[in-house]
């Protein structure tokens, strides 16, 4: 295992609550601070999964969508369930949120999208991701700017965001209103400034709140043997982990591990408390332990004292104040199960 360290100082993350909605729990209200009884569900944290299994998405998804899934990096949010959104009617919400985002321009409301001339907006379902039937279809979203002197150009992507729900909590997802789409996990690349308006359409147009989604230790841990259990069948190159560890000054380590060397301990825990087809927390922590005792062995430096802060291999990145990288198809359904079980733990139902 190659190992490194290094000492940083570690600047703090702001984050920007958004305004709350009556609607926005996925019932209607019968008075202004209660909800009707009987029809939330507690979500629950699953401590054991199915093992991933490599997926050629390519067969079952749109190839431009995917492209673009896979490009950027991604800023994570929750998004509680929306009010009479349709999947019907994306046309009509791509120009109702264009004529939003230029009126929010006119106001001289700090829009960073180029000229309005040749502004347009795309919404469109992706077919695919839906794991179970109780999964609403993701819907792609893509802001594109032109110049009105730049005829015959081709239009330039300034913003892209999705929201997804794949594998959903079911019994949570049944109870809600029929009146209700979930879609808990939103991602946007783009200006932070056309972010904060298309989320501010959101929520005035259905009703609905978003909320800022890191992912936790426990997250990214489970992200870390995800993706190292399917090192035979995709090659992950390189296990990556990066802790901050609570010294004057923080100290930031950066821990390689060799992927052979990554999946001999995961596979050797396996072998001994594996159980079947699925994979659970404690085997989750082994992992994560062995990896700790072999760092300290080394360098002496308990890393269970600090945070785990980003989990990266080839195949993704993901980050514990809420950005993630997707550079593989191959196991995109898995992670994105694992965010969408974050997002509506995030909730506050």
């Amino acid at each position: 295992m190659e190992t490194q360290g290094g000492a940083t100082a570690t600047p703090r993350n702001q984050t920007v609550m958004h305004r709350s909605s009556r609607r926005s729990l996925g019932v209607e209200l019968t008075s202004h601070f209660g909800c009707t009884p009987g029809q939330l569900t507690a979500i629950r944290t699953q401590t054991r999964r199915e093992i991933s299994k490599p997926r050629n998405l390519s067969e079952l998804v749109d190839p431009e969508h995917l492209a673009a899934l896979v490009k950027e990096e991604w800023r994570i949010s929750y998004l509680t369930p929306m009010y009479q959104f349709k999947h019907t009617q994306l046309q009509s919400y791509s120009k109702r949120l264009a004529a939003f985002i230029v009126a929010e321009k006119q106001q001289g409301i700090g829009v960073e999208v180029g000229p309005e001339m040749g502004l347009k907006v795309v919404f469109s379902a992706v077919h695919g991701l839906a794991e179970t039937e109780d999964d609403a279809e993701a819907v792609f979203i893509q802001i594109h700017s032109k110049s009105a002197a730049a005829e015959g150009e081709a239009t330039k992507v300034v913003w892209s965001g999705w929201l997804c729900c794949v594998s959903g909590e079911v019994e949570y997802l049944r109870s809600l209103s029929t009146d209700f789409t979930c879609l808990p996990l939103f991602g946007a690349s783009g200006a932070v400034s056309l972010t904060t308006t298309v989320m501010s359409w959101f929520e005035r147009t259905f009703d609905c709140y978003f909320g800022p989604l890191g992912i936790d230790s426990t997250g990214l841990k489970w992200l870390a043997a995800l993706w190292t259990g399917c090192h035979p069948d995709i090659n992950i190159r390189y296990l990556k982990l990066s802790w901050t560890i609570p010294a004057q000054p923080p100290l930031d380590v950066s821990y390689t591990v060799h992927p052979q060397d990554a999946w001999e301990l995961w596979n050797s825990i396996r072998e001994v408390d594996g159980l079947g087809d699925t994979v659970g927390i404690e085997e989750v922590t082994y992992f994560m332990k062995g990896l700790e005792m072999h760092f300290f062995r080394h360098f002496r430096i308990y890393l269970s004292a600090g945070t785990l802060t980003k989990v990266t291999t080839a195949l993704g990145s993901a980050h514990r104040d809420g950005k993630i990288r997707i550079t593989s198809g191959d196991m995109m359904t898995s992670v994105l199960a694992l965010l969408t079980e974050c997002a509506l733990l995030k909730m506050p139902i």
